[in-house]
């Protein structure tokens, strides 16, 4: 099982790694072909961050392991809101933008409800994957309709400023994006064996490992984006951030997994990983209007409230990964 663990190690850091290097080329290489720096903003750098989920649950869904594709999905929204909101929060308050309260985070509460409802018959088919697939196609062309009527201007004024500090020749950007691609799909592939064979070996489910180690591991790109903005005082990219990857997991990448290969589904992701997701969802709607302190702020006290959720439930997760006596 060391051999595992080292894989899983090994595949966590190499995954990130090639996923900052593949987001940094394909934004290149999009800006020397003229797409616009909207589009580069939103879909290229917005989604990139869900890069590692989307490899690990395909890999996952083609190697016939459906609890470690969608625990990684769920897994790693609820360490984005619970962790990765809550710390960031802690660190420094978030100030919440009215369009997050009004549209986008009623559209992930919409779109989890949708997943709810699709895991009730305890199976994702491949229609619902392709579903899953229409539903996210839908939520970008909206995004970048909003976007090219004037509502994304901060969005681009970032990107620009981010392409801007960093160049990079187009051969090095094709190249980066070419490695950045290879070295996803074969960390992956590390990762996902890794963790099949540790849940093997210790009797405990695919569910668990890729709700807790695999999922808190793919979510590294989220912490590190939360953590950089902090640090820059914008504050609309972190929740922007979380709120996207939030969407892309739950559609893109559950969907991708589902249409690779259909998922039978334990009634314990429903009552349990989807309840938390659901009631995290809930909860950083209603900080945001004011809960429990400043309206359009989520606080201090929220931080806080939201990492004892995460480590309660990840304590309990981990409590389960233990034989008994």
């Amino acid at each position: 099982m060391g051999l595992a663990a080292l894989a899983v190690l090994a595949g966590l850091i190499l995954l990130v790694w090639s996923a900052d290097r593949f987001i940094d080329g394909a934004a290149a290489t999009a800006k020397h072909l003229g797409m616009p720096t909207l589009l580069i903003g939103m879909v290229i750098i917005g989604f990139g961050t869900s890069a590692p989920e989307l490899a690990v649950s395909a890999m996952a869904s083609l190697d016939g392991n459906p609890g470690l594709a969608l625990g990684n999905a769920y897994g790693s929204n609820i360490s984005n809101i619970a962790l990765i909101v809550g710390l960031t929060a802690v660190i420094a308050p978030i100030a919440v933008h009215s369009q997050v309260l009004r549209k986008e985070i009623p559209i992930l509460l919409a779109i989890t409800a949708l997943a709810g409802y699709q895991l009730l018959d305890g199976e994702l088919s491949r229609l619902d994957g392709w579903i899953l697939l229409a539903a996210f196609a839908g939520v970008m062309g909206w995004s970048i309709v909003q976007g090219f009527r004037g509502k994304g201007d901060s969005l681009i004024g970032e990107t620009e400023t981010e392409l801007a500090e960093h160049p990079m020749p187009l051969g090095r950007a094709v190249a980066w994006l070419g490695v950045g691609l290879v070295l996803l799909l074969v960390s992956s592939r590390m990762l996902v064996w890794g963790a099949v064979t540790i849940a093997q070996a210790m009797g405990i489910s695919d569910l668990v490992i890729g709700l807790t180690i695999v999922a808190i591991g793919t979510s590294l790109p989220e912490l590190a984006s939360a953590l950089a903005a902090v640090k820059k005082n914008e504050h609309d990219l972190i929740l922007g951030n979380i709120i996207g990857s939030g969407i892309f997991n739950t559609l893109a990448v559950v969907g991708m997994a589902a249409a690779i290969h259909p998922l039978s589904v334990d009634s314990e992701v429903l009552y349990r990983d989807w309840t938390v997701m659901t009631a995290l969802t809930i909860a950083m709607l209603l900080m945001g209007f004011g809960l429990t302190g400043k309206s359009r702020t989520i606080s201090r006290l929220d931080g806080g409230l939201l990492l004892l959720t995460f480590l309660a439930y990840t304590g309990y997760l981990f409590s389960t990964m233990i034989p008994a006596a």
